[in-house]
């Protein structure tokens, strides 16, 4: 008998999920509420990061996992200030990218969902401010951080 194929394979392998990757980042490059949560000024790192995490949940190789280790999607996000509307504008960006890459519905169908889960799952905070590392538990909003009596810390 033989082996089924994966999702990753039947949409078209690496070259599908770096078009949808691609096209996911030209919108966040100029999305003024993302754009500043990627550190690197280039977006290349974070979107190889991406591409590799998406094809190998999606049966592709493994290489994500064995140079990043386990994905831990909630703990690499904890440091940013992802808010609703953080969320929303992931969501938008993304939806374009699926929508441009122009699956057949059986695959997009999937494929959507579990974006549009993960989307929801990383929102770490209600607060409507600041949107790059957190320091000391708090969004990191320019300010100085202060003890609670009152000193700079």
């Amino acid at each position: 008998m033989s082996e089924p194929v994966s999702f990753y394979d039947q949409v078209g392998g690496m070259d599908t999920f770096r078009r949808l990757v691609d096209a996911f980042y030209r919108g966040v490059a100029t999305d003024e509420v993302l754009k500043p949560m990627y550190p690197e000024e280039d977006l290349g790192p974070a979107a190889e990061r991406l591409t590799l995490f998406l094809a190998q949940y999606w049966g592709g190789p493994t290489t994500y996992g064995a140079t990043r280790g386990h994905p831990r999607l909630r703990m690499r996000h904890m440091p940013f200030h992802v808010d609703p509307d953080a969320r929303d504008r992931w969501l938008r960006h993304m939806r374009a990218a699926v929508d441009e890459i122009a699956l057949p519905p059986a695959f997009e169908a999937p494929l959507w969902d579990y974006l549009e889960r993960a989307a929801y799952a990383m929102v770490n905070t209600f607060e409507a401010r600041g949107i790059g590392p957190q320091q000391n538990g708090r969004p990191d909003t320019g300010l100085p951080v202060r003890a609670a009596d009152g000193s700079p810390s």
